[in-house]
């Protein structure tokens, strides 16, 4: 139950919360709920520091009152306390619906307001009134990660840049600069917002001028196929400042994807070069084959022959002799963009570098057929020429695979299977005698400690 107030109304307190929360651009409700709790601050301090105090500020009038609010308790409690307590009996007479542990506010004196706001109410509205810009701050950029913004250079420090985006700051750190890229203060540049973090500090924006993303968003900015969703990119990866790749893919058959984002004269992929620095960008067609998929990215390089081991996400690519550099790019770069691209290992050989090592690897799976197997050296160069590298690629075959060999027969193709079975086998048996045996030494050395 709460007691009217008679202080009469304070217009000057609500032209000072309007004009506090105009200045800073912050709600004035806000303003004001810091006032109320420096008021309330203050009022602890003259009536008892245990009070439960409230304070209410009346919207429309300026009214301030006080309350204390004092629990209900049982009046036979010995150690009762009328300055935060109040029996029930007495409480009945104000509200016949209160019962114990129920709480009833006591209309307190005002205080000295002016000596209040410039004492102690001023500290606890500043504070506030920071709280609120800094929730301000995060409210108008956590749901724009991802977006670019133009922001203004305001401090150069040694690891990072201090921006001004729309009247906030942001930092962007040394390593998300394109390489050698200098600006001074109140030089305009347009960024990607990496993130955006709420902290005790209030709201940290980073951003980044080296993320993948942000050439995507500068290609919607110049493609309007890429905006309206015509055109999807798969697939971005970049060296800064240097080269990047992008993979683009389309459903509509009839759509000049690479044309899309060259653009007339290479107008569109020129303006977002300029942007990075000179930045040189592959437009790549992306494909559902990864063969050809890794041979659009490897562009201008011709490529002979593709290998691809899905398990293991490794690319072999063979290429002639005066195609290598072109594929490997200079220091690598052509190479690791496309790995990147592809998220898959990428291995570059010439076509004579394959051969020596084909016939490397023909030669010791034959070998190993010959010893393990116990076969002639025609048969174990046969199965090496059919792909099968070691034993236990024979193990796992099927007999029809082995019989379609030309010059073999079931025959044979079981007779290989059996010997490759036992050979594995034997080879399993003699690792757990091998562990039995160091087992037993190892006791035979405890014992005799």
């Amino acid at each position: 139950m709460t007691t009217n107030s008679t202080i009469t109304g304070n217009k000057e307190i609500l032209l000072v919360a309007e004009t506090i929360a105009r200045e800073k651009g912050i709600a004035n409700n806000d303003v004001i709920e810091a006032m109320e709790e420096g008021i309330k601050i203050a009022a602890k301090k003259k009536y008892g520091i245990n009070l439960d105090i409230e304070c209410k500020i009346d919207r429309k009038i300026g009214k301030i009152t006080l309350y204390n609010k004092l629990q209900v308790i049982d009046e036979e409690v010995e150690d009762f306390n009328n300055r935060t307590q109040i029996s029930l009996a007495q409480a009945l007479k104000k509200d016949e619906n209160i019962k114990i542990g129920d709480f009833i506010s006591k209309e307190l004196p005002p205080i000295d307001l002016s000596r209040v706001v410039a004492q102690v109410a001023r500290n606890e509205i500043i504070r506030k009134v920071k709280e609120a810009e800094k929730a301000k701050e995060y409210n108008a950029f956590k749901d724009r990660v991802g977006d670019i913004v133009s922001a203004s250079v305001k401090k150069i420090g040694l690891k990072n840049i201090v921006m001004e985006v729309e009247g906030f700051e942001a930092v962007i750190h040394e390593n998300a600069l394109i390489l050698k890229e200098t600006f001074k203060v109140g030089d305009r540049v347009r960024c990607y917002i990496e993130e955006v973090r709420e902290e005790p500090n209030g709201a940290q924006i980073f951003l980044s001028r080296t993320h993948p993303n942000f050439l995507i968003k500068l290609f919607e900015q110049e493609v309007p196929e890429l905006y309206e969703g015509n055109i999807e990119v798969k697939s971005v990866a970049r060296d800064p400042g240097s080269r990047s790749k992008i993979a683009i893919f389309s459903k509509r058959e009839d759509l000049d994807m690479i044309g899309s984002f060259i653009g007339i004269r290479g107008s569109r992929v020129q303006s977002v070069s300029n942007e990075l620095k000179g930045e040189k960008i592959d437009i790549i067609k992306w494909s559902p084959n990864i063969a050809e998929y890794i041979i659009n990215s490897l562009t201008p390089a011709k490529i002979s022959k593709v290998v691809v081991d899905e398990e293991n996400k490794i690319i072999e690519i063979v290429v002639a002799e005066d195609q290598l550099s072109l594929a490997i790019g200079r220091s690598g770069q052509n190479v690791k963009l496309a790995s990147k691209l592809l998220d898959y290992k990428i291995d570059i050989m010439t076509d004579e570098q394959e051969s020596t090592r084909r016939s490397a690897e023909f030669n010791q799976a034959s070998n190993i057929f010959i010893e393990t197997l116990d076969v002639e050296e025609m048969i174990a160069n046969l199965l090496a020429a059919e792909g099968f590298m070691n034993v236990n690629d024979i193990n796992s075959a099927e007999i029809n695979e082995i019989s379609s060999i030309e010059g073999f027969d079931d025959d044979i193709a079981k007779e290989i299977k059996i010997r490759a079975q036992e050979y594995i086998e034997n080879k399993i048996q003699k690792k757990k005698q091998e562990k039995i045996d160091k087992a037993k030494e190892k006791e035979s050395k405890i014992s005799d400690e």
